[in-house]
């Protein structure tokens, strides 16, 4: 009885992992990679340049948020800034077509010193850097441990400050040992098409999400083994991270744009959007009435508007 229990977990496991990897490659298949792929030491980093050629704009740096890739800021918000900036767009570390580091996760001060690099290797010495939701605490770290090699900041719906509410139970399953081995594999492979429909209109929420935005984003990429495990990794070390590095926001320097929307019902608008005005000299707050979680795709031109504002604060234009 055993044995014959033995070898129908042996064909579940290899039924589920053939069927995650047939989805991965049907998704990477309808959403190949956008740009081109750097070398960062032993690490791989996919961007995406868009807009203006390299020299004749200053250098705009887009970091997506969880879960996330480039595709994410190549829907509506690169493509409004195209005419006035060299852009360039970067999977972070473990997510869309960048390499993992660290076996999958990643600090956001890891992530914002390879990103920091492969800008670097672009000739983007001292950008704008444009971070969303968790993209916006790399942006921080990257000011903070980098201060000369960015030009400006702006903070999406940014995470900046310890919160109190606890770590989402499907982050605490998949970043555990056992989660990993089992539940991701089966998330990847069976994960229906109204679960992922459903994430999408609570993460936009109170607007709907964009018609066109989920086929341009390729949600099955976000769905990959591989990504699921760094993106649990990355959510569920953030608190600590974030609560070490929200000490030091008082050397930031450079200009800090702040937009947030004042429906936020996942990233504070109050704590973590108040905390950087209230505790940063040089934020300066933008909050957008009635907005939720994702201002570059609802309010396009709002979040367009304060990049701008900050490439003048730092006479880049």
């Amino acid at each position: 009885m055993l044995i014959w229990a033995g070898f129908a977990m042996a064909a579940g496991a290899a039924l589920t992992a053939w069927q995650a990897a047939r989805r991965e490659a049907a998704a990477e298949a309808r959403h190949p990679p956008q740009g081109e792929i750097l070398v960062v030491g032993s690490h791989r980093v996919h961007v995406v340049e868009m807009g203006r050629p390299k020299g004749s704009a200053p250098d705009l740096v887009l970091l997506h948020g969880s879960s996330g890739n480039t595709r994410d800021m190549t829907f509506r918000l690169a493509p409004a800034l195209a005419n006035e900036f060299r852009i360039l767009i970067f999977d972070r570390p473990g997510l869309g077509y960048s390499s993992p580091l660290n076996g999958s996760g990643a600090t956001i001060r890891q992530q914002a010193e390879v990103l920091r690099q492969a800008a670097a290797q672009m000739g983007a010495g001292k950008p704008v850097v444009l971070g969303q939701s968790y993209g916006g605490a790399v942006a921080l770290a990257w000011a903070v441990d980098h201060p000369d090699s960015v030009a400006a900041l702006v903070s999406v719906s940014g995470v900046a400050y310890p919160w109190t509410t606890p770590l989402d139970p499907l982050y605490r399953v998949t970043s555990s040992r056992f989660g990993s081995a089992v539940a991701v594999p089966l998330l990847a492979a069976y994960v229906p098409e109204f679960v992922v429909s459903r994430s999408l209109q609570e993460i936009f929420a109170p607007q709907s999400v964009p018609a066109g935005y989920a086929e341009h984003f390729g949600t099955g990429l976000s769905l990959r083994r591989g990504s699921l495990r760094a993106n649990a990794r990355q959510r569920a070390n953030l608190l600590e991270e974030v609560t070490e590095l929200s000490r030091r926001y008082g050397g930031i320097t450079v200009p800090l744009e702040v937009i947030h929307g004042s429906e936020d019902d996942l990233v504070s608008p109050d704590l973590h959007a108040g905390g950087l005005a209230r505790h940063v000299a040089t934020a300066r707050l933008t909050l957008l009435d009635g907005i939720g979680h994702m201002p570059q795709h609802v309010a396009t031109d709002e979040v367009a508007a304060a990049v701008r504002r900050a490439a003048d604060r730092a006479h880049l234009r």
